[in-house]
């Protein structure tokens, strides 16, 4: 009977396939996770023990880095959130809701904006270049468009996410062929795609590791990756310089007098959308008591 460290890859049916010493082990949990409402979850760091015969067991879940509740993910590096410019068009709260969610945990977001061939990405790679976030533009068209993106995940541990229909399943078999990943047509009727992943799962490639996860919605953000009131403003890495010089020290940012961050939009160094989302997500949750997020 051996101990041995390694990584949750995927979880389905009550087991957990771990990847340990380049070999992956179908596991089951221990009770006391359950009992302590703490289960296992793809990308934790476990140790596990692997008897003679029978089933191997997770023994012990390593120090998270960072987890997300939706989707269920632990240790992330990087939260790749895939954006189309048109079928669908770009939802800019969506997308901030997501960047914050990511910068609330402690993982990187990072934007891909698909199907640039059909539409320019310019207005979107302006909007997050002034936000400090890191922007590739890539069309399935176009040739060679996703090296860049391959090159800036290579080592991490990225998680890919973006509503149905952005081609987010697509982007991932062009950075990595050898996944195969089932795609979705585009619903005319419903003017989105459907739901073509059904788990999240870790793949080990590019040096490092990669999740798809099923489609992101709004639903998810709000129910599951809730960022309290006073939180919310450090999760927009523009305002951190401006957060400082207001005129009034309980300035919530939102329509106050003295703002310096309503007064950096007025100037165009601040974009009017990221402000606007924050105002939206900061009236959604400034009345949510402690107790309701449970």
């Amino acid at each position: 009977m051996d101990s041995l460290y390694g990584i949750i890859l995927k979880s389905t049916g009550g087991f957990y396939y771990v990847e340990a010493a380049d070999v992956v082990y179908e596991c089951k949990a221990r009770g006391i996770f359950r009992k302590r409402n703490n289960s296992p979850k793809v990308g934790d760091k476990v140790k596990i023990t692997v008897p003679d015969d029978g089933y191997s067991s997770i023994d012990e879940i390593l120090p998270r880095k960072n987890t997300l509740k939706r989707p269920p993910l632990s240790n992330i590096d990087i939260l790749v959130i895939v954006v189309s410019t048109v079928e669908p068009s770009p939802n800019y709260l969506v997308i901030d809701k997501m960047t914050a969610a990511a910068v609330d945990n402690d993982i990187e977001p990072v934007i891909v904006v698909s199907k640039s061939d059909l539409k320019s990405s310019d207005e979107l790679e302006a909007v997050y270049a002034k936000a400090g976030i890191k922007v590739f533009s890539y069309s399935s068209e176009i040739p060679g468009s996703a090296s860049g993106i391959k090159e800036y995940l290579s080592g991490k541990i990225s998680a890919f996410t973006g509503n149905s229909g952005v081609g987010k399943s697509t982007l991932l078999n062009t950075l990595y062929p050898e996944l195969e990943l089932e795609t979705g047509e585009i619903s005319e009727k419903l003017g989105r795609g459907r739901h073509t992943t059904r788990t999240v799962e870790l793949f080990k490639i590019g040096g490092g590791y990669v999740a798809d996860t099923p489609g992101f919605s709004t639903v998810d953000l709000e129910r599951y990756n809730i960022i309290d009131k006073e939180n919310i403003m450090f999760c927009f890495p523009e305002f951190k310089d401006y957060l400082t010089a207001c005129q009034f020290t309980s300035c919530s940012h939102t329509c106050e007098k003295g703002c310096a961050i309503i007064k950096a939009v007025e100037d165009g160094i601040i974009s009017k959308s990221r402000h606007q989302s924050y105002v939206s997500m900061y009236d959604e949750v400034k009345d949510i008591k402690q107790w309701q997020k449970k």
